[in-house]
C-alpha cells in the first residue's frame, strides 16, 4: 500500500486553498470548475479539500471541522528547513498559534497550528534521527 492522498472537508474550498497557499507556500495542483474541490502539490502525497456539502453525493456523512470547537483527533504534519520563519508565515497568513516552537529532546523543533477550518498542522524542523 501507498498513501496517495489525504482530504479534508473544509466548508470553503477557495478560501482553505488560498490559506493553505498563504500559510505553508503549496501550489495549486488543480481546481475543479464549481470549486468544490481542490488538490494541493506536497510531495509525494496529494493534500485534497472538498466541500463538506458535497461529502453525502459520496456516500458519506462527515462531522464539520470548525475553529470554535476542539481540534479533529488527526493533524498533518509539514517539515521546513527553517521551522521558526516557516511558523511566522503561516500566523502570518492567519492561523492560529496553538503550541510555540519548542525543541525537543531528540533535537528536532517543532510547534502546532490551527487553520481556517480548525485542524490542526505540526510545524517542524527535519527529524533529526
Amino acid at each position: 500500500m501507498k498513501l496517495d492522498g489525504i482530504m479534508i472537508w473544509v466548508s470553503d474550498v477557495p478560501a482553505t486553498v488560498a490559506f493553505y497557499q498563504a500559510a505553508f507556500g503549496l501550489e495549486l495542483q488543480m481546481m475543479n470548475d464549481d470549486q468544490q474541490y481542490a488538490q494541493l502539490t506536497t510531495g509525494e502525497t496529494t493534500l485534497s479539500f472538498a466541500d463538506e456539502t458535497a461529502a453525502k453525493g459520496t456516500g458519506v456523512t462527515v462531522r464539520p471541522n470548525r475553529l470554535d470547537t476542539e481540534a479533529p483527533a488527526v493533524q498533518l504534519a509539514f517539515v521546513a528547513d527553517d521551522v521558526q520563519a516557516a511558523y511566522q508565515q503561516a500566523v502570518a497568513a492567519g492561523a492560529i498559534a496553538e503550541v510555540p516552537l519548542t525543541t525537543k529532546p531528540w533535537g528536532q523543533t517543532l510547534g502546532y497550528v490551527r487553520d481556517l477550518n480548525g485542524f490542526l498542522v505540526e510545524l517542524s524542523s527535519p527529524a533529526a534521527w
